[in-house]
């Protein structure tokens, strides 16, 4: 299905062929075969985003009045799923240097560092919701073990 996708990018009409992918992952996943030419979850994922990315061209396209050539929304589409991966990559590198399994909103603003208009946008976006978020619910740090047992301890007074 990858190779028919691929020749179908430069002469078939892009919603036709949307339709003839999201059909095709269906039948794949309800028969939920895995044989050598069943597409992986990557490769799935990957159609499912280059199709979103048409969809999305194609859209803001009509929107503005405008045309939009097949190859160049093929090219927008590869470019956009490109930076995807990159930045997923990325992101995945800043919380294992600060020592976390999972990507948290500080490592989303540092992989913007280069664009201060977006990294802006995003601290902003970040405050807000964190001014949103109920107290209660903010997780609080809790003290190491050796300083309650430090602030818990007993005082023993010797008898004279």
């Amino acid at each position: 299905m990858r190779a028919h996708f691929i020749s179908c990018l430069s002469n078939c009409n892009f919603k036709a062929l949307s339709a003839k992918v999201e059909l095709a992952i269906t039948m794949d996943l309800e028969r939920g075969e895995e044989d050598s030419e069943s597409e992986s979850l990557g490769e799935v994922l990957r159609d499912r985003f280059r199709i979103s990315t048409i969809s999305i061209a194609e859209a803001e396209a009509k929107r503005n009045g405008m045309e939009i050539s097949e190859p160049i929304v093929a090219c927008i589409s590869d470019l956009a799923f490109k930076y995807a991966e990159q930045l997923a990559k990325d992101l995945e590198l800043f919380a294992q240097h600060a020592g976390r399994k999972s990507v948290n909103m500080e490592d989303v603003i540092l992989s913007a560092h280069r664009n201060e208009h977006l990294a802006t946008s995003l601290r902003s976006f970040c405050n807000d919701l964190k001014a949103k978020e109920p107290q209660s619910e903010r997780k609080r740090k809790k003290t190491p073990r050796k300083e309650n047992k430090a602030t818990t301890s007993v005082v023993h007074i010797p008898d004279n």
